[in-house]
């Protein structure tokens, strides 16, 4: 169904969106350090709960995006547009929940999750919590846009949307935090306006595009139970799967934390290098669900199960790509970002080790599951993931790094192990052909 070229028309800019948007996260985080410790700390522990949220309304997204790349596949354009209307509707409203729940108990959550942190570090997050929240609509409803434009082959747009919203968000960083010194507020509010600038254009695009999924008239939406429930039955689970992910690395977060300084800082930056390595491999699983949704709407099994090979094997050579240039880069970079020697040594050795192990364990672990979530399978996602997450990554973590005492390496042991179960999971599964069996749509 897609040609070579429209193939890597779409994974291009997906894994440039993915890379770009890493790039900006770490250069935004610099930014804010010059705004003094207690701000860092602050948007340090805010983000994490960012993320979790972020990462639920974009679970609502991909229930929409894999219906309406079936219906593509299918040739059913006008129920395409139909579930996309549908999907602006719901990812609307349980964002607008989500947002007024987390401003109205805003106190109680930060006490909650982060107990008795410093009186300066609170009142920032405390500032920086409030402002983010208040864009949770817009990036959710963005997320949900750009969702529609990639199942029908275009990723170009949101990529060019997203690159110029993260230089919206520096620019932003330099002129509140730099040169108005609102610190943390200064960031918060730069944030905002980017998401801002993401809702509102991508929204018009979407109004006025010549493709197959356009939304005419928004005021005009009504909502169509049945739809919404399909929708929340795929992005439901996928959002749980991507929520355990996340309290799976709070919980890990806290037992590195009692480490030391020097294990704190190397883990750190093993962290950043090592989620940067992913991007790209991401973008391709993204890419996937669109091909392989079109593919199984069209009726296509075959050739759904051709494109989760032939994407998976592209993604495991990005992942090679990347993996060797963290192994080439770590020692450099560690000394440029003027790490002490022992922590820069410590950092090295966890990138390396965690990158000689990736290509072949992180990436058969996540790239067929987005495929297979596209033919409609993701219940068996969510409940390995969530299996693998607590009993893998979590447990062993714990007990390596409080009983055997072996330092920050226990972690990505943890991690490794969590990969390897679940791509021998992965593996299984599609072989089996089960996953064919979960049909989305009558």
């Amino acid at each position: 169904m897609f040609s070579r070229k429209q193939l890597w028309a779409l994974l291009i800019p997906l894994m440039v969106e993915q890379l770009l948007n890493s790039m900006m996260g770490t250069v935004d985080t610099v930014m804010v350090t010059r705004a003094g410790n207690a701000a860092i700390s602050a948007v340090s522990l805010v983000d994490s709960i960012n993320i979790l949220v972020i990462l639920v309304f974009s679970a609502m997204a991909t229930g929409g995006a894999i219906l309406t790349s079936q219906y593509l596949g299918k040739d059913q354009a006008d129920n395409a547009r139909h579930t996309g209307g549908q999907l602006l509707l719901t990812v609307g409203g349980v964002s607008l929940v989500g947002t007024l729940l987390c401003i109205l108990f805003r106190h109680w959550l930060l006490r909650v999750i982060f107990g008795s942190v410093d009186d300066d570090v609170m009142q920032n997050a405390q500032i920086y919590f409030l402002i983010t929240a208040l864009s949770y609509p817009l990036i959710a409803l963005y997320n949900a846009a750009a969702a529609l434009f990639r199942s029908d082959g275009n990723s170009k747009l949101p990529m060019t949307i997203s690159t110029i919203s993260n230089f919206i968000n520096i620019a932003g960083n330099a002129i509140l935090i730099f040169g108005f010194k609102m610190g943390v507020a200064g960031a918060a509010w730069s944030t905002f306006a980017s998401r801002f600038f993401c809702f509102a254009v991508i929204f018009f695009f979407l109004k006025y595009t010549k493709q197959k999924i356009a939304i005419k008239k928004y005021f005009s939406l009504r909502p169509d139970k049945a739809v919404m429930l399909k929708i929340l039955k795929i992005g439901v689970p996928t959002g749980i799967e991507n929520g355990m992910f996340q309290f799976g690395k709070l919980a890990i977060q806290s037992t590195i934390s009692t480490m030391g300084t020097v294990a704190i800082a190397a883990n750190a930056m093993t962290s950043v290098l090592e989620s940067f390595s992913s991007q790209a491999s991401i973008g391709i699983g993204l890419g996937m669900m669109t091909v392989v949704g079109q593919a199984i709407g069209a009726g296509r099994d075959d050739e759904a199960a051709r494109y989760i090979k032939k994407l998976t094997l592209y993604g495991w050579i990005a992942m090679f790509i990347s993996s060797a240039t963290m192994c080439a880069i770590v020692k450099p970079l560690a000394y440029l970002s003027g790490m002490e020697g022992e922590a820069a040594k410590m950092a090295a050795d966890l990138t390396i080790f965690v990158h000689i192990l990736k290509p072949f364990a992180w990436t058969f672990s996540f790239l067929p599951a987005y495929g297979m979530r596209a033919a409609g399978d993701v219940r068996f996602s969510m409940t390995l993931s969530s299996i693998t997450m607590w009993t893998c990554r979590v447990a062993i973590t714990i007990v390596l790094a409080r009983v055997f005492g072996m330092g920050p390496i226990a972690m990505w042991i943890g991690m490794a192990s969590d990969w390897a179960v679940r791509s021998l999971c992965f593996y299984i599964r599609f072989k089996s052909g089960r996953w064919l069996t979960h049909r989305v749509l009558n």
